[in-house]
């Protein structure tokens, strides 16, 4: 049994805590790309609960529409009701509408993908996304996650982020699983420095081997979050130049573009 599926049944300290609840959404975040349909067995060895626990919450989410069943397979998948849910998130962030245009001159200019993301626990999470190119295995989209440590979103997340707000997310990541909490705490360090010596975050295909990316934050909160964007290209477009050489100031002036159109200065 996984570490996360361990999580699922430990009693949670809090009095107020709804159980029933989160054990349900537990049973929904099992779902990904790469795993998009799953039995009851499936689900019950990825969240830790026992199958008949799994079983009474599948008939739940299958009769509020967050879950389909496929007869043919007998497996579950997300129901359109999942999609609802995230919408009036989506919708709600001005931000988006604003970027977009920019956000798509820049991934033309680059041949590559520029996008914009937030966190979700020890992730980065695709709120809107732009690309240039037409390269079939490099696609982000919008609600596609991605790793907190290794991409260049995630490292200028945790760059713009303070102390005590990084630390949680790296305890996070080891209750999830072994971690080598020195070497987290050195890329870190590296993000911060990058971020203020370079004006971005770098992942040199430590996420996706062929992709290099770079990452900008925000320095304004959005209801609270740090939004990042960051542009992401083909290893084999850069032909020898860094990315950050390349991209690295437009990346950062379309941000504080943004920041503008958000943020007017009042006179």
């Amino acid at each position: 049994m996984s570490s996360s599926a361990m999580r699922s049944t430990v009693h949670h300290p809090d009095p107020n805590f709804a159980t029933t609840l989160a054990h349900g959404l537990s049973l929904l975040q099992c779902f990904r790309v790469t795993s998009p349909v799953l039995s009851n067995k499936e689900l019950a060895e990825r969240s830790g609960l026992s199958k008949a626990t799994v079983s009474r919450l599948t008939n739940t989410l299958l009769a509020r529409g967050l879950l389909t069943y496929d007869a043919h397979l007998r497996r579950y998948q997300l129901g359109p009701t999942t999609l609802s849910l995230g919408y009036p998130l989506l919708a709600s962030l001005r931000v988006r509408q604003i970027a977009r245009p920019l956000m798509k001159a820049l991934a033309d200019h680059a041949g590559g993908s520029v996008s914009l993301g937030i966190r979700d626990r020890t992730s980065m999470v695709y709120i809107e996304t732009s690309r240039g190119h037409d390269a079939a295995d490099f696609r982000p989209d919008i609600g596609a996650s991605l790793p907190i440590m290794s991409s260049a979103m995630g490292r200028a997340w945790l760059a713009q982020a303070s102390e005590i707000v990084s630390s949680a997310v790296l305890e996070e990541l080891s209750r999830l699983g072994p971690q080598d909490m020195s070497a987290n705490a050195k890329v870190i360090a590296q993000a911060r420095k990058d971020l203020a010596e370079k004006g971005c975050c770098i992942s040199r295909g430590e996420w996706q081997h062929d992709v290099h990316a770079i990452a900008v934050p925000m320095r304004t909160l959005l209801d609270g979050e740090i939004l990042v964007f960051n542009c992401g290209m083909l290893a084999s477009r850069l032909k020898g130049r860094t990315i950050e050489g390349r991209l690295g100031p437009r990346l950062a002036d379309m941000v504080r573009q943004v920041e503008k159109a958000l943020f007017p200065p009042h006179f």
